[in-house]
Protein backbone atom coordinates (compact mmCIF):
# COMPACT_ATOMS: atom_id res chain seq x y z
CA UNK A 1 0.00 0.00 0.00
CA UNK A 2 2.67 2.48 0.95
CA UNK A 3 5.74 3.35 -1.05
CA UNK A 4 8.05 5.15 1.37
CA UNK A 5 10.73 2.50 0.93
CA UNK A 6 11.78 -0.18 -1.51
CA UNK A 7 11.30 -3.05 0.94
CA UNK A 8 8.41 -5.50 0.59
CA UNK A 9 7.64 -5.62 4.33
CA UNK A 10 6.94 -1.92 4.95
CA UNK A 11 3.24 -2.47 5.78
CA UNK A 12 3.62 -4.52 8.98
CA UNK A 13 2.97 -4.29 12.72
CA UNK A 14 -0.51 -2.72 12.76
CA UNK A 15 -2.00 -1.28 15.93
CA UNK A 16 -5.44 0.23 16.39
CA UNK A 17 -6.16 3.11 18.75
CA UNK A 18 -9.72 4.16 19.58
CA UNK A 19 -9.78 7.71 20.86
CA UNK A 20 -12.10 8.99 23.59
CA UNK A 21 -14.47 10.38 20.93
CA UNK A 22 -14.87 6.87 19.47
CA UNK A 23 -12.79 7.52 16.33
CA UNK A 24 -10.50 4.60 15.47
CA UNK A 25 -7.07 4.98 13.89
CA UNK A 26 -4.71 2.42 12.39
CA UNK A 27 -0.94 2.93 12.81
CA UNK A 28 1.68 0.69 11.17
CA UNK A 29 4.95 0.51 9.27
CA UNK A 30 8.52 -0.61 8.84
CA UNK A 31 11.16 2.07 8.19
CA UNK A 32 8.30 4.60 7.91
CA UNK A 33 5.36 5.18 10.28
CA UNK A 34 1.88 5.64 8.82
CA UNK A 35 -1.62 6.22 10.17
CA UNK A 36 -5.12 6.49 8.80
CA UNK A 37 -8.61 6.99 10.22
CA UNK A 38 -10.82 3.91 10.16
CA UNK A 39 -14.50 3.88 9.28
CA UNK A 40 -17.00 2.79 11.91
CA UNK A 41 -16.94 -0.79 10.56
CA UNK A 42 -13.19 -0.95 11.45
CA UNK A 43 -12.42 -2.72 8.14
CA UNK A 44 -12.16 0.25 5.77
CA UNK A 45 -9.95 3.31 5.81
CA UNK A 46 -11.57 6.74 6.01
CA UNK A 47 -9.48 9.24 4.06
CA UNK A 48 -5.88 9.47 3.08
CA UNK A 49 -2.89 7.69 4.62
CA UNK A 50 -0.60 10.02 6.59
CA UNK A 51 3.13 9.64 7.21
CA UNK A 52 4.77 10.53 10.55
CA UNK A 53 8.46 11.42 10.44
CA UNK A 54 10.17 9.95 13.52
CA UNK A 55 13.90 9.57 14.24
CA UNK A 56 15.21 6.06 13.49
CA UNK A 57 11.73 4.54 13.19
CA UNK A 58 12.06 0.81 12.58
CA UNK A 59 8.63 -0.73 13.26
CA UNK A 60 5.99 -1.62 15.88
CA UNK A 61 4.20 1.69 16.57
CA UNK A 62 2.02 1.70 19.70
CA UNK A 63 -0.33 4.54 20.67
CA UNK A 64 -1.67 5.24 24.12
CA UNK A 65 -3.13 8.26 25.90
CA UNK A 66 -2.42 9.41 29.45
CA UNK A 67 -3.51 12.62 31.21
CA UNK A 68 -4.34 14.43 27.96
CA UNK A 69 -1.13 13.43 26.14
CA UNK A 70 -0.85 11.04 23.21
CA UNK A 71 2.21 8.81 23.18
CA UNK A 72 3.61 7.06 20.12
CA UNK A 73 6.21 4.48 21.09
CA UNK A 74 8.07 2.41 18.54
CA UNK A 75 11.02 0.16 17.79
CA UNK A 76 14.08 2.37 17.27
CA UNK A 77 17.16 1.39 15.22
CA UNK A 78 18.35 -2.22 14.88
CA UNK A 79 18.95 -4.04 17.14
CA UNK A 80 15.84 -2.37 18.51
CA UNK A 81 15.40 -0.14 21.52
CA UNK A 82 12.03 1.49 22.24
CA UNK A 83 11.72 5.25 21.73
CA UNK A 84 8.72 7.55 21.93
CA UNK A 85 7.20 10.85 20.88
CA UNK A 86 4.39 12.91 22.45
CA UNK A 87 1.60 15.11 21.12
CA UNK A 88 -1.51 16.90 22.34
CA UNK A 89 -3.31 15.59 19.22
CA UNK A 90 -3.59 12.10 17.75
CA UNK A 91 -2.69 13.62 14.38
CA UNK A 92 0.43 15.37 15.68
CA UNK A 93 2.68 17.15 15.48
CA UNK A 94 4.75 14.55 17.35
CA UNK A 95 7.72 15.65 19.44
CA UNK A 96 10.46 13.04 19.86
CA UNK A 97 11.30 12.50 23.53
CA UNK A 98 13.97 9.80 23.48
CA UNK A 99 14.65 6.22 24.46
CA UNK A 100 12.11 4.49 26.71
CA UNK A 101 13.98 1.21 27.16
CA UNK A 102 17.20 -0.36 26.00
CA UNK A 103 18.01 -3.51 24.04
CA UNK A 104 15.99 -6.43 25.39
CA UNK A 105 18.60 -9.04 26.17
CA UNK A 106 19.52 -11.43 23.38
CA UNK A 107 16.63 -10.46 21.06
CA UNK A 108 17.34 -8.16 18.12
CA UNK A 109 13.73 -6.97 18.14
CA UNK A 110 11.85 -5.25 20.92
CA UNK A 111 8.12 -4.60 20.52
CA UNK A 112 5.93 -3.05 23.20
CA UNK A 113 2.52 -2.13 24.44
CA UNK A 114 1.56 0.18 27.29
CA UNK A 115 -1.57 -0.23 29.37
CA UNK A 116 -3.10 1.13 32.56
CA UNK A 117 -4.55 -1.36 35.03
CA UNK A 118 -5.99 -0.50 38.45
CA UNK A 119 -4.26 2.89 38.52
CA UNK A 120 -0.80 1.64 37.50
CA UNK A 121 0.83 1.89 34.07
CA UNK A 122 2.61 -1.15 32.67
CA UNK A 123 5.15 -1.63 29.90
CA UNK A 124 4.75 -4.98 28.12
CA UNK A 125 7.53 -6.12 25.80
CA UNK A 126 9.55 -9.20 24.88
CA UNK A 127 13.09 -10.39 25.22
CA UNK A 128 14.91 -13.52 24.10
CA UNK A 129 15.02 -15.24 27.47
CA UNK A 130 12.79 -18.17 26.50
CA UNK A 131 14.32 -21.45 27.61
CA UNK A 132 15.89 -23.39 26.09
CA UNK A 133 17.87 -21.46 23.50
CA UNK A 134 16.02 -18.13 23.56
CA UNK A 135 16.80 -15.41 21.06
CA UNK A 136 15.29 -13.20 18.40
CA UNK A 137 12.80 -15.87 17.32
CA UNK A 138 12.19 -17.53 20.71
CA UNK A 139 10.87 -14.76 22.90
CA UNK A 140 9.53 -14.32 26.40
CA UNK A 141 6.83 -11.81 27.32
CA UNK A 142 7.92 -9.33 30.00
CA UNK A 143 5.97 -6.82 32.08
CA UNK A 144 7.47 -3.99 34.11
CA UNK A 145 5.95 -0.90 35.71
CA UNK A 146 5.94 2.39 33.80
CA UNK A 147 6.13 5.78 35.48
CA UNK A 148 5.60 9.36 34.26
CA UNK A 149 7.41 12.57 35.16
CA UNK A 150 5.43 15.66 36.24
CA UNK A 151 5.74 17.17 32.75
CA UNK A 152 4.11 14.08 31.19
CA UNK A 153 7.29 12.55 29.80
CA UNK A 154 7.84 8.89 30.59
CA UNK A 155 10.65 7.65 32.80
CA UNK A 156 12.94 5.04 31.28
CA UNK A 157 11.65 1.55 31.86
CA UNK A 158 13.89 -0.51 34.08
CA UNK A 159 13.85 -4.04 32.74
CA UNK A 160 13.84 -6.65 35.49
CA UNK A 161 14.29 -10.40 35.42
CA UNK A 162 11.49 -10.77 38.00
CA UNK A 163 8.82 -8.63 36.30
CA UNK A 164 5.95 -7.37 38.42
CA UNK A 165 4.95 -8.98 41.70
Amino acid sequence: MTKFSDISWDDIDPTVFIDTDGQAYLFWGNTACHYVKLKENMTEIDGEIHHIKLPNFTEAPWIHKHNGWYYLSYAYEFPEKIAYAMSKSITGPWEFKGILNELAGNSNTNHQSIIDFKGQSYFIYHNGASKPHGGSFRRSVCVDKLFYNKDGTMKRVVMTSEGIQ
